[in-house]
């Protein structure tokens, strides 16, 4: 019996769906227990290097940053790998519940293990595993409740996603606090458990591989091979131009968090780094809920430019505000920030790549390709952050990561177009003249 059902939808190719109760609800519990396990350790990570290993141990921002670097390659590598394998599979759940073991278990490794190769091979592992989760979760979405509730459907998951950090990073902070660092390790584990008895509730014929992929129906397929994430990508300006801009933000995001952390490992102690760093996630991850609800309910009516803008210009000021003081009360009211900036991406990327791929079938890949420039730009933050940070200071590294944003949003105004309503064309050109009018004003 079907958990949910596909009605006509007026004017369009692409069905209205109906989804059940029972899927929304396992939709709520996979995005809020998988929020913890899908990055890994994330700045945790850097924390537990340099805080518990230490210098004496070789361990210092610069080596901290190359492992970071290394998995951030790895995991980057797989990106569009990971998005052609969600296009083609029909057991989305069996990968997700996989791509959380795989996380979990080569974390969990990390206590055990002091060799600098062996750590870079199991965050490796790690990045790798984490690059399912993207794709999947934007291909459940919307192989459960259709494009037409999809940009809605995102901005609760991204909502759900921040809560499940927000709760995380809290309990990690206060447990922290009693055991030390080594208790994100024992959190991991449970919200791995909890991620895939979450995953286990959405039924599998609730979800339409080919809604999923991003054809409008089962007859938009042509029977041919799917193109690879460069080609898709080449075939396509401004999905190029979107994975560029992809990059920038991440090279100037994903560095600051973990460079803050670090500051207030040398501010503060290692004794409370673990819990300081973790009121910094909550702070930030209790802004991004309701910014990624407000994304999902107004994407279409604003458009995603003046939003994606916002995200850029908050990005920079954002860095440019950690220069002015080293309280840490003071950092973590910055860090509230974050929640802006990385709330309006996390809920507004999978949604310009569905307005650039609606009815080629090549959601899952693209969202890879796009991927794979975000992750690049993101592994090599780190390296650039620690390197800066060693030789000239976190005041001159926060200020290049600040330059970095601008310069993303001055492209974004000058070159991106407005993506609401874009029709690609047909395939083989889907960067051609078949789109609607709203395409064709920056």
């Amino acid at each position: 019996m079907s958990t949910a059902q596909s009605l006509p939808a007026s004017g369009s190719g692409a069905p209205d769906r109906q989804p059940s109760r029972r899927a929304l609800r396992g939709l709520d519990a996979l995005n809020f227990t998988l929020a913890d396990v899908r990055d890994g350790l994330g700045p945790y990570l850097a924390i537990y290097l340099i805080a518990v290993r230490g210098p004496d141990q070789g361990w210092n921002e610069a080596t901290t940053g190359m492992i970071m670097t290394i998995a951030g390659i790895a995991g980057l590598i797989a990106q569009t790998p990971a998005g052609a394998l969600i296009d083609r599979s029909r057991h989305k759940r069996t990968i997700v519940i996989a791509a959380a073991l795989a996380v979990t278990l080569s974390c969990l490794a990390l206590p055990f293990i002091s060799n600098f190769y062996a750590v870079a091979a199991t965050q490796s592992l790690a990045g790798i595993a984490g690059a399912i989760f993207p794709p999947a979760l934007a291909a459940i979405t919307l192989g459960v409740v259709g494009p037409k509730l999809f940009a809605k459907r995102i901005g609760r998951n991204e909502g759900f996603n921040h809560a499940g950090n927000a709760v995380s990073a809290a309990l990690a902070g206060g447990l922290a606090y009693l055991f030390g660092p080594i208790v994100v390790f024992w959190l991991m584990g449970v919200l791995a458990a909890l991620s895939i008895g979450a995953m286990l509730m959405v039924p599998e014929d609730a979800i339409d591989n080919d809604l999923a992929r991003g054809l409008d129906s089962a007859e938009d397929q042509s029977g041919g091979e799917q193109p690879s994430g460069l080609t898709a990508l080449l075939q396509n300006k401004y999905l190029m131009l979107f994975a560029l801009l992809a990059a920038i933000f991440h090279l100037s995001n994903a560095a600051m968090l973990t460079s803050v952390g670090q500051l207030l490992t040398h501010l503060s102690g290692k004794e409370n780094a673990t819990s300081l760093i973790a009121i910094c996630i909550v702070a930030a991850q209790c802004v991004m809920v309701p910014v990624a609800m407000f994304v999902g309910h107004k994407a279409d009516a604003i458009g995603r430019k003046p939003i994606f803008l916002a995200a850029f210009g908050v990005l920079a000021l954002r860095g440019v505000l950690y220069t002015f003081s080293n309280n840490p009360f003071y950092l973590v009211a910055v860090q509230l920030l974050d929640g802006i900036g990385a709330g309006v991406y996390g809920a507004l990327f999978p949604i310009v790549v569905a307005d650039l791929t609606r009815g080629t079938g090549r959601f899952n890949v693209s969202q890879g390709a796009v991927a794979t420039a975000q992750g690049l730009g993101a592994s090599l933050s780190a390296t650039l952050a620690g390197l800066i940070i060693v030789s000239a200071g976190y005041s001159t590294a926060f200020l290049t990561l600040a330059g970095i944003a601008g310069l993303g949003f001055a492209l974004y105004l000058l070159v991106m177009p407005e993506t609401r309503g874009f029709e690609p064309a047909q395939a083989g050109t889907p960067s051609g003249p078949n789109r609607r009018p709203a395409l064709l004003g920056v």
